[in-house]
């Protein structure tokens, strides 16, 4: 990835972020990790509700770096796969933990600004 754009202060929060939401905590004796969105998800409906707008402010600054508007689509739809599917009582928590919806769109924003360059 272009150096300059990652080493950004705004691409570093977005980053944060979405280890905050998606990778903060490690299962003891396991490589699984979670952070802040399934356990949101534990709280019915706003849990979900809060997880998915802290995603938007992702995407929100997804924009502000330039991505195109086709890869916030995508993110977008992993974004609405991750609130939609996590709302589920239970079942949708431990699908949290296993979609990282935040970490998907960081990777589409790295995959995105390596291939546009500076």
């Amino acid at each position: 990835m272009n150096e300059d754009r990652r080493n950004t202060a705004q691409f570093q929060a977005i980053d944060q972020l979405a280890g905050l939401m998606d990778d903060a905590f490690r299962i003891p004796l396991t490589n699984i990790r979670f952070g802040l969105d399934p356990l949101l998800g534990l709280f019915p409906g706003i849990g979900d509700l809060g997880s998915g707008l802290i995603g938007l402010i992702i995407i929100a600054r997804a924009r502000q770096l330039g991505v195109r508007k086709r890869v916030v689509l995508r993110m977008l739809v992993n974004l609405g796969i991750d609130t939609v599917l996590g709302s589920v009582p239970i079942v949708g928590d431990l699908f949290d933990v296993a979609w990282k919806a935040n970490r998907k769109n960081v990777r589409l924003i790295e995959e995105h600004l390596e291939r546009t360059g500076p």
